[in-house]
């Protein structure tokens, strides 16, 4: 008989801790998807309404105004695709040298491991700065070339120390069986580690991808010549000149509503991540903590 009742009591307080819980998360939730859906509505409005209101949910008045001001030239289009060819190329060439970088210093028979894992370590507490960076970047020549968005970090530390002690966390007798049956290191890398590696190579490209996606300070130092801006940083210099600042007016002609204009920016450079993203989900949890339990 107690231990019904203690079974009850237990049930009822899971009950209500479901039920606090559930509460709680849906407020979190809210507040983090009521700016989001304020950005897509704004985005939406009329120019009388983004006046009057200053949050909104849903536009009373639909208007696309700011998007066929943003897509009114081909920049844009161009723009778009070096984006795109970037993230991909980028993300490629990224998660192949990464791979072959955490797999080697994931084997501990490895000549001088240790000292190349404090260097990767001490890079991310450490790094030469902007100007050093700009000045190794000018002397290969790789000024006003689209491999200056990729090259100067084409190894991101932080992910490299996941995907090794993702690598780590395999047994060494998969490595050991695949060599006693003729295989060579490469053959154990590629027949043996990548496909088991899948979710941690899922989460880091999306790591990279978005990383790629978003960056426009290397396009900023790097990309002297317009035309082979990427979309980031033709949307910021859409942003500055509907926001009456100075800037190249070559790329857009007639100004609508600058708040308009931000929310369509903000939506347009978010939402190829967001598309992505649910392709990658059920891997992304796993690899990224299957990644960081071992140190």
């Amino acid at each position: 008989m107690a231990q019904t009742l203690r079974k009850k009591k237990t049930s009822i307080g899971d009950l209500a801790f479901r039920i606090v819980n559930s509460i709680l998360l849906a407020i979190i939730a809210l507040v983090c998807l009521l700016p989001f859906v304020n950005i897509i509505a704004s985005s939406f409005a009329s120019t009388q309404e983004i006046i009057e209101k200053k949050f909104i949910l849903f536009p009373t008045t639909f208007s696309l105004d700011a998007y066929l001001y943003i897509f009114s030239t081909k920049t844009i289009f161009k723009g778009m695709g070096v984006s795109i060819g970037i993230t991909v190329i980028g993300t490629l060439v990224s998660m192949a040298l990464t791979a072959l970088m955490a797999y080697g210093l994931s084997r501990k028979y490895l000549h001088g491991r240790n000292t190349i894992n404090f260097i990767v370590v001490f890079s991310m507490l450490f790094s030469g700065g902007i100007i050093p960076t700009f000045l190794v970047v000018k002397s290969v020549g790789l000024i006003d070339s689209y491999w200056s968005m990729i090259i100067p970090g084409a190894i991101n530390a932080f992910n490299l120390i996941i995907m090794r002690n993702f690598f780590q966390s395999l047994p060494d007798s998969l490595e050991e069986s695949a060599k006693i049956d003729g295989c060579k290191d490469f053959g154990v890398f590629f027949k043996i580690m990548l496909p088991l590696s899948l979710p941690s190579i899922a989460t880091i490209s999306l790591f990279y991808g978005v990383a790629y996606w978003s960056s426009y300070m290397n396009a900023i130092l790097y990309l002297n010549d317009s035309e082979k801006w990427p979309m980031q940083l033709l949307l910021r210099q859409i942003v500055i000149v509907s926001s009456g600042m100075q800037g190249d007016n070559s790329v857009v002609d007639v100004v609508p509503p600058a708040q308009a204009i931000k929310m369509a920016v903000i939506v347009i450079a978010t939402l190829p991540m967001l598309i992505a993203y649910p392709f990658v989900q059920r891997h992304f949890v796993k690899g990224a903590m299957l990644g960081s339990v071992k140190g």
